[in-house]
C-alpha cells in the first residue's frame, strides 16, 4: 500500500509516432501512409490513448532527418514538432499528458523555458519535457558545428540547462499576477524575480515572460541511461525512460536509479521509472505471433541494415557482411552510448545473425518486445511491475492504429481486472495522475521561512 491508502498502479505512457514505431510501420496495410504529417491521425491515436486512460502522449523528435533516414523506414524522415503538434493536439482531450522532447544541446533555456511553460498554460497543466542530449554529427551540422560536442560535454550543458530552465519557471510566484482593474494593479512587484544565472554554459537574466506553469514545473522526463545518463536522472528526472531487454538488467537500473536519487537528497519514491515495451497482442499466442511475422515481412534489407548503422552511430558498415552471418564489431562513438551497447548485447545474448538483429530491433530499436495474448502480455508487465524493475512502462505499439487498438481494448481490461491499472483518471494535470508533487517555488517558500521567524 502507498501511504495514500491504495494500492500502487501502473502508469503509462503511449509512444506514437505517426509514421510507427517499427521500421516498415509506414507499409502496414492498416497504416496510414502519410501518418507521420497526418493531424487527424494524430488526434485519432490521442483520443485512443484517452480513452485508454493513458497518462501521457509520448513523443521522441529528430533534429535532422539523417537518422530517420539512414535507419529505414522513410515515414521518420520528416514529422510534426512535438510542442506545436500537442499544443494542437490539447483541445480535444482532457486528460491525457503530452510530453514532448526538447534538447539541452540545441535548444537556450530561455525559449525552452517559454515554449514548455506556455504548453502547460495551454492545456491546463498537462505538459512535460523529455530532455535529451541529441547525439550525432549531423544534427551538430545543423547548428552552426561540424561535430557533435562530446558525451560528457553533452551531459554537463544538460545539467546546468535543466537547472536554469526550472529558475525560470520559477521567476514568477503562484500568485504574482493581481490583474485588479479597479486599481489598475496588474501584478505584484514582489513576486516577481530575476534569475540572473551565470555558468559554464549559459548566462540567463530573466526573468521568464510567460507566467509560472500550472503545475509549477512541467513534469521532467529524461531517457538516457549511460553512467552520465543515470547521473542526470538522479538529480533533475522525475520520469526515467529505458530500455532493457529483461528483467535483470531493469531491475538493476531500478534499483540504481533508487539509490541515487536517496543520495541527492530526493525522494523516491517521485521518480518514476518507466522501460520502453512493445507489444504484439493477439486473442491467442499464434495470432499475436503471426502479427509480429507480418510486420518484419515488410523490412527492406536496405532498411534494416541501415537501422543496425544508425544505432551504432553510423560506424558499422555492413555493405561486404553476409546478413545471415554474425554481426562484426563497431567502434564506440560520442554517440548514444548505452544504445550502442545495448544493440551489441542483444546480438550477443541471442546469437543472432545480421537479419535476426535487425528483425528484433526493428520493432522497438532496443526495448523489450512483448509477443502473446493479453493475459501474456499482461503477466509480464506485472511481473516486472512488483519485481522492482518498473513503475510503469512506455507503450510503444509497433504499427498504428492496430497495435494501440489491441493493447486498448485487450489489455488495459486485463490489468484492470487485476486492480493494476486506474479505470478514471485521478486528476485533470499530469502530476495528479502521475501521482508527483507539485514543487514549491522557492522564493515563495523562503518568505513564508523568513514570515514564521517573525
Amino acid at each position: 500500500m502507498t501511504t495514500s491508502g491504495k494500492s500502487r498502479q501502473i502508469k503509462l505512457g503511449a509512444f506514437l509516432p505517426g509514421g510507427g514505431q517499427h521500421v516498415a510501420a509506414w507499409r502496414h496495410p492498416e497504416s496510414p501512409a502519410d501518418g507521420a504529417t497526418n493531424f487527424e491521425f494524430h488526434r485519432k491515436l490521442a483520443l485512443t490513448a484517452e480513452r485508454g486512460l493513458f497518462d501521457a502522449y509520448f513523443l521522441a523528435d529528430n533534429l535532422t532527418v539523417g537518422l530517420g533516414a539512414r535507419e529505414g523506414g522513410n515515414a521518420k524522415i520528416a514529422g510534426f514538432e512535438p510542442v506545436t503538434l500537442f499544443a494542437a493536439l490539447a483541445p480535444f482531450t482532457t486528460h491525457i499528458g503530452f510530453i514532448a522532447t526538447a534538447s539541452t544541446t540545441y535548444e537556450e533555456p530561455y525559449t525552452l523555458a517559454r515554449k514548455f511553460a506556455s504548453l502547460d498554460l495551454l492545456t491546463n497543466g498537462r505538459a512535460g519535457w523529455n530532455v535529451v542530449t541529441s547525439a550525432g554529427d549531423d544534427t551538430a551540422r545543423n547548428f552552426n558545428r561540424d561535430v557533435q560536442p562530446n558525451h560528457a560535454e553533452r551531459y554537463a550543458r544538460a545539467h546546468e540547462h535543466v537547472e536554469t530552465v526550472k529558475a525560470l519557471w520559477d521567476s514568477w510566484e503562484d500568485d504574482a499576477f493581481i490583474r485588479d482593474k479597479k486599481t489598475g494593479r496588474f501584478y505584484d512587484k514582489d513576486r516577481l524575480h530575476d534569475v540572473n544565472h551565470k555558468g559554464e554554459h549559459f548566462s540567463v537574466r530573466g526573468p521568464l515572460n510567460v507566467p509560472r506553469p500550472v503545475q509549477g514545473h512541467p513534469v521532467v522526463v529524461q531517457a538516457g541511461q549511460s553512467e552520465d545518463g543515470r547521473g542526470l536522472a538522479a538529480v533533475s528526472a522525475e520520469v526515467i525512460f529505458t530500455a532493457h531487454q529483461n528483467l535483470a538488467s531493469a531491475q538493476e537500473f531500478y534499483r540504481d536509479i533508487k539509490a541515487r536519487v536517496a543520495a541527492a537528497g530526493r525522494d523516491p519514491a517521485q521518480v518514476l521509472i518507466m522501460p520502453g515495451v512493445a507489444p504484439f497482442v493477439g486473442r491467442t499466442e499464434e495470432e499475436a505471433r503471426a502479427k509480429y511475422r507480418q510486420l518484419n515481412d515488410l523490412i527492406l534489407p536496405e532498411d534494416g541494415v541501415a537501422l543496425l548503422n544508425a544505432l551504432a552511430g553510423q560506424t558499422l558498415d555492413l555493405r561486404d557482411y553476409p546478413l545471415d552471418g554474425p554481426l562484426p564489431v563497431a567502434k564506440e562513438t560520442e554517440g548514444m552510448k548505452s544504445r550502442q551497447a545495448l544493440i551489441r548485447q542483444i546480438a550477443d545474448e541471442h546469437n543472432f545473425t545480421i537479419r535476426q538483429l535487425y528483425q528484433w530491433v526493428a520493432t522497438a530499436r532496443g526495448h523489450y518486445t512483448v509477443i502473446g495474448s493479453a493475459t501474456q502480455v499482461a503477466d509480464q508487465l506485472e511481473e516486472w511491475f512488483t519485481s522492482e524493475a518498473a513503475d510503469g512502462f512506455n507503450i510503444l505499439p509497433p504499427w498504428l492504429p492496430g497495435a494501440l487498438d489491441d493493447f486498448v481494448d485487450l489489455v488495459i481490461p486485463e490489468l484492470q481486472r487485476r486492480g493494476l491499472f486506474r479505470t478514471a483518471y485521478e486528476g485533470r494535470t499530469l502530476r495528479e495522475n502521475l501521482g508527483l508533487r507539485r514543487p514549491d517555488n522557492p522564493w515563495t517558500v523562503a518568505r513564508s521561512t523568513v514570515l514564521a521567524a517573525e
